[in-house]
């Protein structure tokens, strides 16, 4: 487990950076497995993957699709992460069986989330991960103005979840204040990579002290191999610490 710290250009050059590493380890794996990230940091890369050279370099037939959390809203609330991709980004292009979706409707939020561990555990075919088994190629991560990561808040309960993959979040710690479903730390940290994309002034400060504070959700991300994080000039941290 290493941490790797990239500094691009400008946002879109943030966003060639994540896209090229999203492509270069899906390529490399029979079953590939991208679990995206919700909010706004991911629409520039979105936009990249759909357009040429990019779209006709993912393996789309065999990629799955994952979400790190979900807003429990309908699956066309424009707050819907997975709706935001599959419009976006999956929609005619990911078999819509490669995309595995929370759901949101007619369901309770503690059923929602037991129903997509059971859909995680039937995708890896176990109970029990396993280091030497990455559930996910890519876990692509945003940071929160508070240091959340998913939908892991500070000083939230589910900080401390080891025996669960997928756990219900009733209360938000930031708004839109939505119920969410996250997964949990074992189940992030079950990654070839982890990539964090960090981009905009308002995010450095809080970028500095997820370098550095282990309290921060963020800080505690790691996957079984690197994790990166890839910040934007304005958002760089003045100095960091691994």
């Amino acid at each position: 487990m290493s941490l790797k710290i990239i500094s691009a250009d400008n946002v879109d050059h943030l966003a060639l950076l994540a896209a090229e590493r999203l492509i270069a380890l899906i390529n490399r794996s029979e079953r590939p497995s991208v679990c995206l990230t919700g909010g706004s940091s991911p629409l520039p890369i979105y936009k990249l993957l759909v357009a040429e050279p990019y779209a006709s370099r993912i393996p789309w037939s065999r990629v799955h699709w994952f979400v790190g959390d979900e807003r429990f809203v309908p699956p066309d609330d424009p707050l819907s992460n997975m709706g935001t991709a599959r419009r976006l980004l999956l929609d005619g292009r990911a078999p819509r069986e490669n995309v595995h979706v929370v759901p949101t409707v007619n369901v309770s939020l503690d059923d929602a989330a037991l129903a997509y561990e059971e859909e995680l555990r039937t995708f890896y075919g176990s109970k029990s991960l396993d280091p030497a088994i990455p559930l996910f190629d890519l876990v692509m991560l945003g940071l929160g103005t508070d240091g959340h990561a998913a939908s892991l808040f500070p000083g939230q309960q589910t900080l401390t979840v080891t025996d669960r993959w997928v756990v219900p979040v009733p209360k938000a710690g930031l708004e839109p204040l939505v119920p969410r479903i996250s997964l949990t730390f074992p189940a992030l940290a079950s990654s070839r990579e982890v990539l964090f994309q960090v981009a905009g002034a308002a995010k450095k400060a809080i970028a500095a002290r997820a370098m550095r504070e282990t309290d921060l959700p963020a800080h505690r991300v790691r996957s079984q191999g690197e994790t990166i994080w890839i910040f934007d000039p304005a958002a760089r941290p003045d100095a960091e610490l691994s």
